[in-house]
This record gives C-alpha cells, structure tokens and sequence, in this order.
C-alpha cells in the first residue's frame, strides 16, 4: 500500500509525520462505498474540500467496494456503509480487513447507537462517521483517520458491562480469511456442512477445513460455540 511522501495526514502504522496538506506525488485515492448516491456526494465533496488531489471511487455494495481496492492496488481509504447490501452486519467490515489489513476503514450510518459504534472500532474499522454530521465533521475525522488516528463522535472509554473477553473474540474473528468469514456466516445460518459446500461451490472437505480451522482461530470446540461468537458481528438497526 501506497503512503503518500507529504500532505497534511498520515496513515496508520506509519512514523513518519506529514507536515502541508497536499499530496504531492501521486495523490490519495479514496473508495467510498454506500447505496445512497446522496451520502456519496456529500464524502466526496468533504474530501474535495479539505484534499487537493484525492481520486474517489464510487462504489454501491461491498462486492463492489472490494472489487475496487483489487482493482486499485493502492487506496488510502476505504468509506463503508454499515447497512449497504453485502454487509451482514460486521461481517463485510471483518471481510474486508481480512482482505486487506493495510488499507484503514471508515464506518458510516445513520445509527448514533454507541455499543455498535464500539463494535465497529473493535472489529478493526479507524473510525465510525454517523451520516447525520455535519460536512466539517465529516472531513474532520476522515483527517484523523489518515493521520493514523481512530475517529468517533463519542468517548473511546468502554462501556459498562463490555469485558476484554468480548475485544478478544472481536480480535480473533478479524483473524478469519474471506472464505472462512462466509463458512461461520453460513454456518450461523445454520447451513450443515453439504449446503455450504454447494453454496460456496467447493467440496464438503473443503469446507470441514475451513470449519477446523475457524474452531481453531476462535480457541472453541464446537460449531455451537463458533455461532454464539459469530454473533458479535450481527447487529439490528435501520439505515
């Protein structure tokens, strides 16, 4: 992944401080992926405002979003809506830092719940950006998040009741691959082994590979248990 040599922000994993707020070499490039054409235009126009070389990709579903950082190689960000189609919850957030660590993930929603805005930082996303904030805000966080900084419109502290056993499940789903995110996602479903396998086009030993190595990744011994942690990424809201 590409990290620009100066401009005002600087991404995450990086020591190296930028100092102007232009991108001299080759620019930033942006992927910005929601349904709504409308929250689209208003990430694009925070971006053009406060970034004076920024290439956005559009993008309308997380199949797409994806197959646009494929397609780039090098993204700086990439902006997901929490509710789009092909998201299942934080299950398209986990796929696509499973897919690619190095690129930071930016949430937006209409949701102010706090707990799922929690959940999402804890599932590896750099920021949560409700839809509802001002263009200021919006470029604001989005310049911390390329700062390397995790963004949310609330305090970072825990809430009561939330445990390290629930950040550490969060941690060890993040350590899932694409496929084996789609196999526990069937799998909660409560597809047996022979659907899944006729789902994903794969043979049946194909998928008990990849179920002994989600047990494995999970640290449990059943596929009961391997669900009641997949439920940690599914969430009910309305967009």
């Amino acid at each position: 992944m590409r990290y620009p040599a100066s401009g005002r922000y600087a991404l995450a994993g990086r020591n190296k401080k930028i100092t102007t707020m232009d991108s001299t070499e080759s620019g930033w490039t942006v992927v910005i992926a929601d349904d709504h054409p409308l929250v689209r235009d208003a990430m694009r126009h925070a971006l053009m405002q406060n970034l004076s070389d920024v290439q956005v990709v559009d993008a309308s579903s997380l199949d797409e979003a994806k197959a646009a950082v494929d397609r780039l190689g090098t993204v700086d960000l990439v902006i997901l809506d929490l509710n789009m189609p092909g998201m299942d919850g934080f299950t398209g957030l986990a796929t696509m830092r499973a897919a690619h660590p190095l690129v930071p993930v930016a949430m937006v929603s209409a949701t102010n719940d706090e707990t799922i805005m929690r959940r999402a930082i804890e599932f590896g996303a750099a920021g949560f950006i409700p839809k509802s904030a001002p263009l200021e805000t919006i470029a604001e966080a989005i310049g911390q998040i390329l700062d390397g900084q995790v963004w949310l419109p609330i305090p970072r502290a825990a809430p009561a009741g939330t445990g390290t056993s629930r950040q550490e499940i969060a941690s060890r789903l993040g350590e899932l691959t694409p496929q084996q995110l789609k196999v526990l996602s069937m799998m909660s479903q409560g597809l047996l082994n022979k659907q899944i396998a006729f789902e994903l086009g794969v043979g049946e030993a194909t998928v008990k590979a990849h179920v002994t190595a989600i047990l494995k990744k999970l640290g449990v011994h059943s596929r009961t248990q391997a669900v009641i942690s997949a439920r940690l990424l599914d969430f009910k809201t309305v967009d």
